[in-house]
């Protein structure tokens, strides 16, 4: 009987430790804070939990994206930098990276993309060279494209590529 005691306090503990993990459970900074978050399970509980539970990394959400029926990516400021993930629907991370420093005159994008003056299908991860131009497209700085059916960034090249004003997110809007 004290064995079967012990087993279910076992299995009711382990139960326990998952419920509160997510996908912050090992990451600390100064670390690789990608492969930390890569292949953990997201929580499904409100957003001011999961930024309390984890203070002590400085966590803030910063926004989400549905890239797909699948597939959403996900800002998050952790440990003073921001950090971009890929959530597939069954709330797993599959991909993140460190997404560069942006503001008003090198604006935060999400969405298509122009190659040469060519529409692109895919949606890209990017920083815009906002700079003084007034034009309706700006050039690329840095971008990821997002490989929808292997749920990865891919790092892109900026040469020829031109993103819309219309998917600037920085807070200021970029202009």
């Amino acid at each position: 009987m004290k064995k079967v005691a012990c087993l279910l306090a076992a299995i009711y503990f382990g139960c326990g430790q998952a419920a509160v993990a997510d996908e912050f459970k090992n990451v600390k900074c100064a670390s690789d804070i990608p492969k930390a978050l890569i292949g953990q399970h997201a929580s499904n509980e409100p957003v001011v939990v999961t930024e309390k539970r984890h203070r002590a990394l400085g966590l803030k959400h910063l926004g989400a994206d549905e890239t797909s029926d699948q597939l959403s990516s996900i800002d998050w400021l952790i440990c003073g930098s921001e950090f971009v993930t890929l959530v597939d629907r069954k709330g797993f991370v599959r991909d993140a990276i460190a997404f560069p420093p942006h503001s008003r005159k090198a604006p935060a994008y999400s969405g298509y993309c122009e190659l040469n003056g060519r529409k692109l299908p895919d949606i890209f991860v990017a920083v815009l060279d906002g700079g003084e131009q007034k034009d309706d497209y700006l050039p690329v700085l840095s971008a990821w494209k997002i490989d929808l059916k292997g749920a990865k960034f891919i790092k892109a090249s900026s040469e020829g590529l031109r993103c819309p004003r219309s998917g600037i997110y920085t807070v200021d809007g970029g202009r």
